[in-house]
């Protein structure tokens, strides 16, 4: 009798692109991977509703109402304090009250409803290993130690944002500061995307962390024969830790260069934009053909993942195997992956 495909369950924080979290993309782009290396992987969604695909299985999220009730309240909040969101500092924000009443509203409720969730599927399922996919690690607490001692599997925890989801800058502003209240050394292997990250994993208490730097399929992202609609093109989720560059690259540059179009793509802009346009969020299926569509394509890397070496973000990847022509401010280490002046152009200044 051969042996079966490796069997893994993964607990995403969301699978709906709707949510136009950052990293969901690169999860499915991952996922199709893992499919591809034969893994049998079975998807459950913290956020949202599952989206079943050719290359894994689902199970639905058990907190469901209680997650989108959640989000509208804070969404309320929000437009009652006069903004889209309920906003972080950039600069180690506190854990404040609120913070503290949400989690231990969480253990209460929600921890223990995921525990029989997560449960049920592995004494189903027999998977080989549980990948946690950045679940505020906060949240489920306890649970990776129990689903080790209880079903003798290894529980991993991949972290695809390090540096910015670390205490120190607290994350984006939709989702958790969820370092605080975790415990990383419940988990087997803590693996993210920054090698300059990983003694500060070790730091906050994780036994074993590994780096893996982002990357793109090149059956999603390939140069293509489109005709050019913008002269410069940069799509991103908000202009957090990176409102210094956007200037530079975008707000000085468009008024300087009156004759050429500027397009930006995404949401949540609030510094100085110039004269560029805003063309809105991007669809997944149509962002290939966006980059193509641009003579020159921006990587305006975030602060806090340009400072700390060697944190990879999956932006410049996937405008590389588009073929784009790519100009990036200054990021750290970024010579490990492409060849300065060769494969891009990295500027120092708005006249660059």
């Amino acid at each position: 009798m051969s042996p079966r495909n490796p069997k893994i369950l993964a607990v995403a924080s969301a699978v709906d692109l709707d949510f136009r979290y950052g990293c969901t993309p690169a999860w499915w782009q991952l996922w199709k991977g893992l499919y591809e290396a034969g893994v049998d992987l079975i998807v459950t969604p913290y956020r949202g509703r599952p989206v079943e695909t050719p290359w894994w299985r689902t199970y639905p999220n058990p907190c469901y109402r209680e997650a989108e009730a959640f989000a509208a309240a804070r969404d309320v909040l929000a437009r009652a304090k006069g903004d889209t969101h309920l906003r972080r500092a950039e600069e180690r924000p506190p854990d404040t009250v609120a913070d503290r009443v949400v989690r231990e509203v969480i253990w209460h409720w929600v921890t223990p409803r995921w525990e029989r969730h997560l449960t049920r599927i592995i004494e189903r399922e027999r998977v080989d290993a549980v990948v946690v996919f950045t679940v505020p690690m906060s949240h489920i607490r306890g649970l990776p130690t129990l689903l080790r001692e209880r079903f003798g599997v290894p529980v991993l925890f991949y972290d695809g944002d390090v540096p910015m989801s670390l205490p120190e800058f607290g994350g984006m502003d939709t989702g958790f500061n969820y370092y605080h209240g975790a415990d990383p050394g419940e988990y087997d292997l803590v693996v993210c995307n920054s090698e300059g990250g990983l003694d500060r994993l070790r730091e906050l208490g994780a036994r074993r962390a590994e780096a893996v730097f982002w990357g793109a399929d090149p059956e999603l992202f390939r140069p293509l024969a489109v005709e050019k609609r913008h002269d410069v093109f940069f799509y991103g989720y908000g202009d957090k830790f990176r409102r210094e560059w956007m200037r530079t690259m975008v707000g000085e540059p468009s008024r300087l260069l009156s004759d050429r179009d500027f397009a930006l793509g995404g949401r949540d802009f609030r510094g100085d934009t110039g004269r560029a346009r805003l063309v809105g969020d991007v669809p997944f299926n149509t962002f290939n053909a966006a980059i193509a569509a641009s003579w020159i394509n921006l990587n305006i890397t975030r602060r806090s993942h340009a400072s700390v070496p060697l944190s990879s973000t999956a932006r410049p990847f996937e405008l590389a195997m588009a073929g784009a022509t790519i100009v990036s401010n200054p990021h750290d280490g970024i010579e490990r992956w492409f060849e300065p002046d060769e494969e891009l152009l990295i500027v120092s200044n708005e006249a660059e």
